[in-house]
């Protein structure tokens, strides 16, 4: 319990002080937001703060911080650092960055921001990648929920699976504020209800809670650097993030909103992932017996024995139903972003019912086609792009900040975790057995060789830049 309150502390403090650097990025803050200005009852929709929270939480929670927590633990209590000072540092900050980029240009998509930024030959490599990501996360979340339901009822998947997904295609057309922002809010309340009943449930059963060390327990002795960072992605940083963040930030009506929704709620998610790290060791005792309940009964199974034994008959529905609830509401705001992106690549106009319901028609076909596929070797390489997805944005932003906001030093809040990112993504793909399977000394040094070079060429373009290159105009 020690560890958790730490760990709360931590983040806690954390948000408190940041609250002083991070959004004084955007300072002053425009007293117009999209919402305001583009409003169109669909996607543009003015929505109280509250609401706005609850619905980026859900947008970005999905089973992440819960299913790539577990997975995580199996190095031990040091998962717990990479979980929370990648989220202060790293991950919250990127989920501010997407989002506040977005308000300042009117709510773009971003992989349209993207290609603003970083130039016109990432247009369609990133929108391709990008939806492709989107049109992945839905098929995996809506199997991954579906799968759990037929372990619990034991009615057919393909039942599931249509239920899910019709459930799918009205929330990616539908106005935001009449699927999204009504039951969010309700399944947000349940998310965080359902990580304190766990919690509650071990510490009222005497289990015992691990004590932290730096030591790398994993049971394989596989290394934590880099397998670890791309492994908790949504519990620490994750691309996927960028891709929810301004589809909110055409609902928040003042840019104050921006930390407190953005930041605030990647803070919450860690709390989330802290918890069941947390749950995932002490239910188990140690790493060894964590890692072959994973390979028994995957993340879905290891959630069901957890929740159904320490948070009894009622804490254990409302557990379980939070799992299955987390890949839907992030299965359907990921088809609906991707919609958001390919309307705003063809730039088309606001009033678009019939040829937002052909995009999202034709995504839905490849989805079904995904979730009749294996999915363990795409969801592997998915990892490492959702990571890499990550770098580039934080690469946007440390650019966006350069030549668009006047306090262009404050572009090392985003650089810094920009460069880390990049030596994690390029040594694991280097090393793993998803690339050339290099020698892990020989792709670190590579990844640090890469890194560093990316930062020589940050420093050049902060040299180079000077007040002639702000852009009043947002």
């Amino acid at each position: 319990m020690f560890v958790l309150l730490m760990g709360l502390i931590a983040l806690i403090l954390g948000f408190i002080l940041y609250s002083k650097i991070v959004p004084s990025i955007f300072h002053p803050f425009r007293s117009a937001t999209p919402a305001t200005e583009l409003s169109d009852g669909v996607d543009y929709v003015p929505m109280p703060t509250w609401k706005n929270y609850m619905i980026q939480l859900l947008n970005i929670a999905g089973t992440g911080p819960i299913f790539g927590a577990l997975m995580g633990a199996k190095w031990g209590p040091i998962v717990f650092l990479w979980i929370i000072f990648g989220t202060l540092l790293g991950g919250a900050v990127h989920d501010y960055m997407a989002g506040m980029m977005s308000v300042r240009e009117n709510g773009l998509s971003i992989t349209s921001i993207i290609t603003k930024h970083m130039g016109s030959w990432t247009r369609y490599p990133i929108l391709a990648l990008v939806v492709f990501l989107m049109i992945m996360v839905s098929a995996t979340f809506a199997r991954s929920a579906s799968d759990l339901l037929v372990s619990i009822t034991g009615l057919p998947i393909w039942l599931w699976l249509a239920l899910i997904l019709f459930y799918f295609l009205l929330s990616a057309l539908l106005p935001i504020d009449k699927v999204i922002g009504k039951l969010y809010p309700v399944f947000g309340i349940l998310l965080i209800v359902m990580a304190i009943t766990v919690m509650g449930g071990l510490f009222f059963e005497g289990y015992a809670f691990p004590q932290f060390t730096l030591m790398n327990q994993h049971p394989a002795g596989t290394e934590y650097l880099p397998d670890m960072f791309i492994t908790v992605a949504c519990g620490a940083i994750s691309g996927f993030h960028a891709t929810q963040s301004p589809m909110v930030s055409r609902c928040i009506r003042t840019e104050k909103e921006g930390y407190v929704v953005f930041y605030g709620a990647m803070v919450m998610e860690s709390v989330i992932a802290l918890v069941w790290a947390i749950a995932g060791l002490s239910f188990y005792g140690d790493t060894s017996a964590l890692s072959g309940a994973l390979s028994d009964g995957g993340p879905s199974g290891v959630v069901y024995d957890i929740a159904t034994t320490v948070a009894g008959p009622v804490g254990g529905v409302i557990a379980v139903v939070g799992v299955i609830v987390c890949p839907i509401t992030s299965g359907d705001t990921a088809l609906r972003a991707a919609r958001l992106m390919i309307e705003d690549d063809r730039k088309m106009e606001q009033d678009r019912r019939r040829v937002a319901f052909t995009i999202t028609s034709v995504m839905l076909i490849f989805v079904v086609l995904l979730c009749l596929l294996d999915f363990s070797v795409l969801w592997n390489y998915f990892s490492w792009l959702n990571q890499t997805l990550a770098t580039v944005v934080l690469w946007t932003a440390t650019v966006f900040i350069i030549r668009v906001l006047k306090k262009k030093w404050y572009s090392l809040i985003t650089v810094l975790p920009a460069t880390f990112m990049t030596m994690i993504v390029t040594s694991f793909i280097l090393h793993s057995k998803l690339g050339p399977r290099l020698d892990y000394n020989i792709s670190v040094m590579i990844g640090v060789l890469v890194a560093v070079l990316a930062f020589l060429m940050y420093l050049r373009l902060l040299l180079k830049s000077d007040e002639s290159d702000v852009q009043n105009t947002l």
